[in-house]
């Protein structure tokens, strides 16, 4: 059976009932109605009228005329979004993904006043090792569903039962079924601190983090922390760009004399990003409110979502290919299923706050002594050099470059990414 073939049938969303556990570690069932801050289950039910209103906010769509280039160069084509919008208002079927959500053991917890939702699914195999696992944007825990089996359930998967996880897939604060932050502060400190104590709640004394995008911002903002729960770290985002050459980059300077190859290309990769690619980047970092269409229009809001680069070396060209029906693993309904979480729970500018909140950069160097694992995705951003992961990450106990995935890698490459987090964590577990 080919890869995909694996995926597809082995029941990645679907049929884990028989490795969820039940309740999380130290929870005995549904918290009281009064305390928030007891772990609670919780299940997705779209109200009927919800539905029918997006598909009627789709139909009434006022469009724009079209792009007049043949290129992507002024953003996401008029044709691929009618594509997208008919094909959401006539086919696709929330239903469908809401009993997939629905089959998973999720949760409710307040932390700090705020409802936090997660998915936690423990293993049935012995000495699994707990992973809690961060989003990105404009991602949230749609990116993380078809790695849970495979690192739970480690054996039907060709690996071994001694590489499984527990594993938790928290929505961050503003994204999805959390709640959104109506104050200031929630940035990647309040978040990591966040994960410890839901990690503290579940009854994890010991646990890994892994991620990229904003899951890597958050991560790296607990190892900085340190909390003594935490030994160790995966990351498909390296923080790796030593601070002089991030200054080099910045005054738009030619590549520093004395770089190796890989230096060199990593450098030429970041310099050669086009602003005009990351502009989205820039409004939320300074102006998120100024966003109101993301909240008024479904199709704005996915042309928002979907349009931060989609040449082949861009964040969104393995969305951009999954629209278009040519991506291995990842299917248009998946796009969809992670667009249509973005409007039933109107997080398009609550989401977009983080990137007001965060002063830590996704790639300057993170200068941490946890534990650390670092994989190089072939399209991602840019190849961190091993030299400058070594520098970034003082106890780099992996550093592996993959043959395939990018920017979201755990979503493209849902086997490759949970081969890597197996690798990564090994030498972590016990001998």
């Amino acid at each position: 059976m080919s890869r995909r073939g694996v995926v597809r049938a082995g029941a990645l969303v679907l049929g884990l009932g028989a490795l969820a556990g039940g309740a999380p570690a130290t929870a005995a069932g549904a918290a009281p109605a009064t305390d928030r801050t007891g772990v609670r289950p919780f299940s997705v039910h779209i109200p009927r009228r919800v539905l029918d209103d997006l598909g009627r906010r789709l139909s009434a769509t006022r469009w724009p005329d079209p792009e007049t280039v043949t290129d992507t160069s002024q953003g996401v084509p008029l044709e691929l979004m009618r594509d997208v919008a008919q094909y959401w208002a006539t086919r696709y079927d929330w239903r469908r993904f809401e009993a997939q959500l629905n089959s998973l053991p999720q949760f409710m917890t307040a932390i700090d006043g705020l409802d936090i939702h997660f998915i936690h699914v423990r293993s049935l195999h012995p000495n699994a090792l707990p992973v809690l696992v961060t989003h990105g944007w404009p991602g949230s825990i749609v990116e993380q569903l078809k790695i849970i089996a495979p690192l739970v359930d480690p054996t039907a998967y060709g690996a071994s039962a001694s590489d499984a996880f527990h594993v938790i897939i928290p929505s961050i604060p503003g994204y999805g079924f959390s709640a959104r932050p109506t104050t200031t502060g929630w940035g990647p400190d309040h978040v990591a601190s966040a994960w410890v104590e839901l990690m503290n709640r579940l009854g994890y004394g010991r646990f890994v983090v892994a991620g990229g995008d904003v899951g890597s911002v958050v991560n790296t903002a607990m190892a900085r922390l340190a909390p003594p729960q935490l030994i160790g770290l995966h990351t498909s985002l390296p923080a790796t760009v030593p601070v002089d050459i991030a200054r080099a980059m910045q005054c738009g300077d030619s590549p520093p004399p004395g770089l190796s190859a890989d230096e060199r290309r990593a450098y030429l990769q970041l310099a050669n990003q086009s602003a005009k690619h990351f502009a989205y980047s820039s409004e939320m970092h300074t102006r998120p409110q100024t966003l109101y269409g993301l909240a008024d229009s479904p199709v704005a809001m996915a042309g928002w979502l979907l349009d931060h680069g989609d040449g082949d070396d861009q964040p969104a060209a393995a969305i951009v290919s999954a629209l278009h029906g040519a991506q291995e693993y990842l299917t248009r309904d998946d796009v969809l299923d992670n667009l249509t979480v973005y409007w039933f729970t109107n997080t398009g500018i609550s989401s977009a706050r983080f990137y007001w909140e965060n002063t830590i950069s996704p790639v300057n160097a993170a200068d941490l002594s946890i534990p650390a694992a670092v994989t190089v995705f072939p399209s991602e951003l840019y190849q961190a050099p091993r030299s400058w992961a070594e520098r970034a990450y003082h106890d780099l106990i992996y550093f592996h470059e993959a043959d395939e995935g990018g920017h979201f890698a755990a979503w493209e490459q849902p086997l490759i990414y949970a081969a890597e987090l197996r690798a990564g964590f090994r030498p972590l577990r016990p001998a």
